[in-house]
């Protein structure tokens, strides 16, 4: 596919119309689904695993941090009496680990439906001179090592799975990147290239029937959640996403068709 068709495919959705197509608690393609979690312990993981254990999905998180993955885990199963949620602490700079986890989530439920990739972290400078490549170094490990080896992993077990996908999260500035967000912006751009790549595996694997999987990126200019605002009550937070309404697009995307999702852009905010 060349920069031209993909671009052509690129879906400009706005935060409203994205999670019009989430799927009410408990119904839709979610039920029965197991999906993992990666990076499950912030703000955005936690609305997230909510929001897939009401929809009636298995989840299974990880994160770095034990203690409030299992803050989050237990938070998810308190909110929805009966939801099957785990948690396992994963080095997911490990692609030994990363490739265990896949395989015994797969094992232990019998199927992988979906890959949420929500790891983060931001490194900036006040000038593009200013730019310490320490925090590019920092940033490829977060943004780009966990995106590589997590959709490797999962890569065999989302080809199986009847309506499989692989989610990544992405900021507005990969497409337009700033000065003092180089580096930033380049982690970015290259977690969204390696996705896409994985997005034309699942093409290609779908052959004249059409991908049955799908690789996709939801774009955000930033996240905000309950907690900022209460900490900055006269913030206007412009163009930021709610976490809440960025988990009711994860789940959303599960219930459009893998051909129409595959390989797009979903963009929650403006594009630059």
């Amino acid at each position: 596919m060349t920069p031209s068709e993909q671009s052509d495919q690129e879906a400009t959705i706005m935060t409203d119309n994205a999670v019009a197509g989430a799927a009410a608690p408990g119904q839709g393609m979610l039920e029965g689904a197991v999906i993992a979690v990666a990076g499950a312990a912030g703000p955005a993981g936690r609305a997230t695993l909510l929001r897939l254990a009401e929809a009636g999905a298995t989840v299974v998180a990880s994160d770095a941090d034990a203690a409030r993955l299992a803050e989050a885990v237990d938070a998810a199963r308190y909110a929805h009496g009966g939801a099957t949620v785990t948690g396992d602490t994963v080095d997911l700079l490990d692609p030994l680990a990363a490739r265990e986890w896949a395989t015994r989530t797969e094992k232990e439920f019998g199927r992988i439906d979906g890959l949420v990739h929500l790891v983060g972290g931001w490194r900036g400078s006040a000038t593009f001179a200013e730019t310490d490549l320490d925090d590019w170094e920092l940033l490829h490990k977060l943004l780009v090592r966990t995106v590589q080896h997590t959709s490797l992993a999962f890569h065999d077990g989302l080809r199986r799975s009847a309506n499989g996908r692989y989610l990544l999260i992405s900021a507005a500035g990969a497409s337009k990147p700033t000065a003092g967000n180089a580096a930033y912006a380049a982690a970015k751009a290259a977690a969204e290239a390696w996705t896409l790549a994985l997005a034309d595996a699942f093409r290609k694997a779908g052959g004249e029937a059409g991908p049955t999987s799908a690789a996709a990126i939801l774009v955000v200019k930033a996240l905000v959640h309950d907690a900022m605002r209460a900490e900055r009550p006269n913030a206007k937070f412009a163009g930021f996403t709610d976490v809440k309404e960025l988990a009711d697009a994860i789940a959303g995307v599960w219930e459009q068709p893998a051909r129409e999702v595959n390989g797009t852009r979903l963009w929650l905010t403006a594009k630059p």
